[in-house]
């Protein structure tokens, strides 16, 4: 509608960023369309399971339940009062000059925007642990999908490996629901743990909401643990090998394994649509930038996890201003976000805590054996990214170009941190002087039929 005296404003995602900003444009008087790929609203963290499904929000989500619920409502008040356009199941494959690129069940169609709003949220940050290319391993993200989505588990005897509250959330919520969890090794040592103490108590009721959580593990939750290698036979995994924080050799048997180190941002979008990115050595990720309101130029806004790892609480405050900075640079009459600004330095503030308490275990990634798979996608092994390093120098670009790291259906989602991570020890540089892998188009599989609208 570029062009009419009403702006199309197109949102992508609809999490709690994304249903928020949706509903602070209506309330002054806009109609924006938002493009998500789950079949209802909610986001990952309040993803909506399908109809009939007999357990109730409260055991979905928990102390969160009233704000999923709330969210949920909110959201489908909106779409059925006809104040907002949902395009449910899509996926934005591409961004360019103005232009989204979408799939969706009729294929592929192309919407312009006046201006956008980006709430891709993030996914799970993992790392190389060998054997993790074998049948049964899988992230914590995807346990949790499972379990919400259709109240099942992944495997009849579960290990959970990684570090941050993710870890020890989907270890409690398998248990509840009854799952065999053998045990949650956390790479992160108790020392480490306390480091993030002052950030992490600007939170208190959530951060003893953690500690309630892994006190419900009891004897399964183990510390300051070494992950040495995944066993596996031709029916999948069949073991854990890793080693406890005195050093010595434990054997868990076990058919599945899910593993993450917190989250990573998704900014493929981000990273096509033009966003200048700088690198966060805290979190140890590249990430978009933008102003305090999510600003980050050429009619883009950024909003949510995809642009700050402040989880639902922050993706939800985040969203709200996103909208008003883009009213007010329609010079539209915004609202006030001056608390809504307070209370996202105080999430920064404790996300920066769980960042220092819960760190990526880059040093574990740096002394993987030459034999073990990085990139899972192209079968690329940490020799083959050492040796791009060695022709191609401590440009990560250069090295996915000779190594096909990063090139395959994920596009470096889950191996870009730590071939970087390989390239910059490999080449003697930092992370950020390695680079990131640069985004192209189409950021998710497309069958060729659909550029053909064969669906």
């Amino acid at each position: 509608m570029s062009g009419t005296s009403s702006p199309r404003i197109v949102i992508v995602g609809a999490g709690p960023a994304g249903i928020r900003a949706a509903a602070t444009l209506v309330e002054a008087g806009l109609h924006p369309v938002v493009i998500d790929e789950g079949h209802r609203a909610g986001g990952q963290i309040y993803r909506r399971p399908p109809a009939g499904f007999l357990r109730t929000p409260e055991q979905l989500y928990g102390s969160e339940a009233a704000k999923a619920r709330a969210l949920h409502a909110l959201f489908d008040r909106l779409v059925e009062a006809g104040r907002l356009t949902h395009c449910a199941r899509s996926s934005v494959i591409a961004a360019h000059e103005g232009r989204l690129h979408m799939l969706g069940e009729g294929g592929v169609q192309v919407i312009g925007y006046d201006r956008l709003i980006l709430a891709t949220g993030a996914s799970d940050r993992v790392a190389p642990v060998p054997g993790w290319q074998s049948a049964g391993v899988y992230s914590l993200g995807a346990a949790q999908i499972a379990l919400k989505a259709q109240g099942m588990a992944l495997g009849r005897r579960i290990v959970l490996i990684g570090s941050g509250p993710l870890l020890t959330l989907v270890g409690a919520q398998l248990l509840k629901a009854g799952a065999d969890v053998a045990a949650v090794l956390d790479t992160s040592p108790y020392r480490q743990q306390m480091r993030g103490f002052w950030g992490l108590a600007v939170r208190p009721v959530v951060a003893s909401r953690g500690l309630a959580l892994r006190a419900r593990l009891g004897r399964r939750y183990h510390a300051g643990v070494t992950l040495e290698r995944i066993e596996a036979d031709a029916s999948g995994v069949t073991a854990m090998c890793w080693r406890d924080a005195g050093g010595r050799e434990r054997l868990t048997p076990c058919d599945m394994i899910g593993m993450g180190w917190h989250l990573r941002a998704e900014t493929h979008l981000a990273d096509l649509a033009g966003c200048a990115f700088t690198y966060d050595g805290q979190w140890r990720q590249w990430l978009p930038k933008t102003d305090r309101m999510g600003r980050a130029g050429n009619g883009v806004y950024l909003a949510g996890d995809g642009v700050r790892l402040l989880g639902a609480d922050g993706a939800e405050i985040a969203g709200r201003v996103a909208a008003v900075a883009c009213l007010s640079d329609l010079g539209r009459p915004a609202f006030s976000v001056s608390a809504d600004l307070r209370k996202l330095a105080r999430l920064e503030r404790f996300a920066r805590g769980l960042a220092l308490a819960f760190p990526w275990p880059f040093e574990m990634v740096r002394a993987l054996p030459d034999d073990a798979i990085v990139c899972r996608c192209e079968n690329i092994t940490a020799g083959a990214v050492r040796e791009g390093a060695d022709f191609g120098g401590g440009d990560a670009n250069r090295v996915k170009s000779l190594s096909r790291a990063g090139m395959g259906r994920c596009q470096g989602r889950y191996c870009q941190l730590a071939a970087v991570e390989l390239v910059a020890a490999q080449a003697g540089c930092a992370p950020n002087t390695a680079g990131r892998f640069r985004g192209q188009a189409p950021v998710r599989p497309v069958p060729i039929g659909a550029f053909l609208g064969e669906g």
